[in-house]
């Protein structure tokens, strides 16, 4: 019988240490990666209430990333604003907080585009006049004020309510999700927008409380920021990504948090549009 423990094991030894021969000689000699997080955002970054510590996909993502390259990971916990410039002024090496890859945003960094979501619509559960996006038309929908989100919700509705002749949708920038939802069960809001992958995650926690309104409104890309001229890093995290989703560990770490509908199945740099 042949032992085909042996062959794999080695092939995965040869895969480790090509990503390691290609990772740049600052982080070899330190021995250390770091990673901007913004933890406000499950399941993707957050903290777990009961410990306070960091958890979520990228958290997860981010910790087998660092074992594949061979050094360990340095997470530093920063605001949505400082993500960029962590990165422009070399404080951090990476950024892996759910950001989305974006035209404007590839102007200073290389996304290594790692998932897919989109900006979707909820609203409370209660809302029975609310079950189809253009019932929004005319009514106010909150999202943050830091993301594209509210470019695109205005997008979306001069296309599908104002050349219909129905009323614009009132776009209301918040200063997060948290306080998107705080005006919705305020009811200074109709309906909130954020991250598909995270309505699950928010209608498990609140059962009854909350509900989809339509689908996501585009499809975006996830990526994993890195300065832009740090091309060797760019090559390493690629290849570690994509040994990761070509021997299961990735998808395990999605199936963990009920996110394979994101999935990607060829790492892409640069996707988004």
């Amino acid at each position: 019988m042949k032992n085909l423990f042996l062959p794999s094991l080695l092939v995965g030894l040869m895969a480790s240490t090509s990503v390691l021969a290609a990772l740049p000689a600052a982080i070899k000699d330190k021995g250390e990666i770091s990673a901007a997080i913004v933890p406000n955002y499950p399941p993707m970054d957050f903290k777990d209430t009961a410990t306070n510590t960091l958890t979520g996909l990228d958290f997860d993502l981010g910790n087998a990333l660092a074992e594949r390259l061979g050094v360990k990971i340095k997470w530093q916990e920063t605001g949505f604003e400082q993500m960029l410039s962590g990165l422009t002024t070399k404080r951090v090496d990476i950024v892996l907080s759910g950001m989305s890859d974006t035209a404007e945003r590839q102007k200073s960094v290389t996304f290594i585009d790692y998932f897919t979501s989109g900006p979707q619509l909820y609203t409370l559960a209660k809302r029975e006049d609310l079950k189809e996006l253009t019932d929004l038309c005319g009514n106010k929908v909150g999202t943050s004020r830091r993301t594209t989100w509210p470019s695109e919700i205005a997008a979306w509705s001069k296309e599908n309510c104002e050349k219909a002749g129905k009323p614009a949708i009132v776009v209301i920038g918040t200063e997060g999700s948290a306080d998107a939802r705080a005006q919705l069960q305020q009811n200074r809001l109709d309906a909130a927008m954020q991250g598909s992958e995270t309505i699950p995650y928010l209608m498990s926690l609140d059962k009854g409380k909350y509900k989809p309104v339509g689908l996501a409104i585009s499809k975006q890309f996830t990526g994993l920021g890195i300065e832009k001229s740090n091309t060797e890093l760019v090559t390493a995290i690629s290849e570690a990504l994509q040994g990761m989703i070509d021997d299961g560990t990735y998808g395990k770490i999605l199936k963990k948090w009920d996110l394979e509908q994101g999935a990607v199945e060829k790492i892409s740099i640069n996707a988004g549009q």
